[in-house]
């Protein structure tokens, strides 16, 4: 592929990015304005936002990549990735909302009435959102190396600089402009390039896609090929339960003019993405035929950015290629963006201010951006689902009980984070330290949701029935206003 190609193309993203960044900081006046936009974005803006900051690396490389190595087995995480959307939906949307709250913590607190509650739930929302940001800069850093040559280093730090100052300018009036448009323009970086590559394949006599791939004898790095039945569950407790309590994903909510809006959102963000997922699979399965040997050489992810100039080849793939490379930086844009807002509110959730809130932003940068240039061999995909193992295992419990359960007490949402979420962060750390050999010891750290989002609910559930004196004085109110409609309040 011509390097000026992909080069202009990931250069006019991060121009448009930086411009509609700056668009928003000429409307962004008010301290709401930069932590939930005033709390005034409509379903069909919000929705395009959301499932821009949603659809990240893992989606845009990460998925084609495991089919490519995997086979169709793979095709759990996009409908783990939109089936969390309808737990999401039924569950949580809308009460979250009427919470009126900012952050999960500020949620945390408003129900418990417990600043021990709100600072560990603090504690997770830092911990997941880092996690989840170092798969979206390593994505950078594979995709800048495969397309241009640059050294591993330069994707991340582009990404992480335009991320800083994008967020750090306007807040969430700017960024959900910015994520809005990058959604767009990801659907159409994957589309217009799959219907060249579709008939490229039939012109060359539509080959049947082989049902084994030669990485298939390979032993996985998450312990997926040791005991796939176990790894597939572990992957569908986690996606399912785990959209829930993205920190990235909830903060959007609170954007929402009310709890109708909400579950107005969540729905919109259900077609949207559900459109994007039929993508990823079809260059998957592209890839086995055109593409095999980057399983061996452990870049299935690149899958996705290589494909067009192997198919097409001439200007036309090299401008196909360009396009796929706008689209993947648009992924790593966005959903930082989404990510390193989340952390930054969170971060200055003791002194609400706008300086305040642009320091934090360095700093909810800086962690992840080192952890991506010290850390590598991990499939994207798989990173990203290791967060959604501690997403699911902490907030899932403490938003479903916290929303639905009357007699949860603060000792018990504390006991239901440590020991869930707790368990859950200390393995996917160990797997992604390389630390303990293949087996089952190895296959039940890296997906740990099967066990740990267990140990959450009981854990709250136990330890709150063994202490009902603790249950706060307030519950009767805020489980009022999570339920009722704001025109009845």
């Amino acid at each position: 592929m011509s390097q000026t190609y992909a080069v202009v193309a990931v250069t006019v993203v991060v121009l448009t990015t930086v411009l509609i960044g700056g668009f928003g900081l000429r409307i962004s006046r008010t301290t709401s304005d930069f932590y939930v936009a005033s709390r005034s974005v409509g379903p069909g803006l919000n929705a395009a936002a959301i499932s821009g900051e949603y659809l990240s690396a893992a989606s845009f490389l990460g998925i084609a990549g495991l089919v490519l190595v995997h086979g169709p087995d793979m095709l759990w995480y996009p409908v783990g990735y939109t089936a969390g959307y309808l737990v999401l939906l039924l569950f949580v949307a809308a009460p979250l909302r009427r919470s009126g709250a900012y952050t999960l913590p500020d949620f945390a607190e408003g129900r418990l009435e417990s600043r021990v509650v709100r600072r560990l739930v603090s504690a997770f929302v830092i911990g997941a959102g880092w996690l989840y940001l170092v798969p979206q800069l390593q994505g950078a850093g594979l995709t800048l190396a495969i397309l241009t040559g640059a050294p591993d280093w330069l994707g991340p730090a582009i990404v992480a600089a335009v991320v800083v100052l994008a967020v750090a300018a306007g807040g969430m009036r700017s960024i959900t402009f910015v994520q809005a448009f990058q959604y767009w323009l990801k659907l159409t970086a994957l589309l217009v390039p799959a219907l060249f590559l579709v008939l490229a394949w039939q012109d060359d006599g539509r080959p049947s896609v082989p049902a084994v791939g030669p990485a298939l004898s390979i032993a996985n790095s998450l312990g997926r090929a040791d005991h796939p039945l176990y790894a597939t569950y572990g992957l569908i407790v986690a996606t399912f339960l785990g959209t829930m309590g993205l920190p990235h994903v909830v903060v959007r909510f609170y954007t929402s003019p009310d709890g109708r809006s909400a579950r107005r959102t969540t729905i919109v963000v259900l077609a949207l993405i559900g459109v994007f997922y039929l993508l990823p699979p079809v260059y998957g399965a592209l890839g086995r035929l055109y593409a095999s040997e980057l399983s061996l050489t452990g870049d299935a992810d690149a899958a996705v950015l290589l494909l067009p100039d192997r198919l097409i080849g001439g200007v036309g793939g090299d401008l196909l290629g360009a396009l796929v490379a706008g689209g993947a930086f648009a992924a790593f844009l966005s959903t930082a963006s989404g990510l390193t807002m989340a952390v930054a509110g969170v971060l200055t959730q003791e002194s609400r201010g706008v300086r305040h809130f642009r320091l934090a932003t360095l700093l909810a940068m800086a962690i992840p951006l080192a952890g991506a240039l010290l850390t590598t061999g991990v499939p994207v995909a798989d990173a990203v689902g290791m967060a959604f193992a501690v997403s699911a295992s902490s907030f899932c419990p403490l938003l479903v009980l916290g929303i639905w359960w009357r007699r949860l007490t603060p000792p018990g949402a504390v006991a239901g984070l440590l020991l869930g979420g707790g368990s859950a962060l200390i393995a996917v750390s160990v797997t992604m330290s390389g630390a303990v050999p293949p087996g089952w010891a190895h296959t039940l750290l890296a997906w740990p949701a099967v066990w740990s989002v267990p140990v959450g609910f009981l854990a709250m559930i136990l330890v709150s029935l063994a202490t009902p004196a603790r249950i706060p004085p307030g519950t009767h109110a805020a489980m009022t206003r999570f339920h009722l409609p704001e025109a009845l309040r």
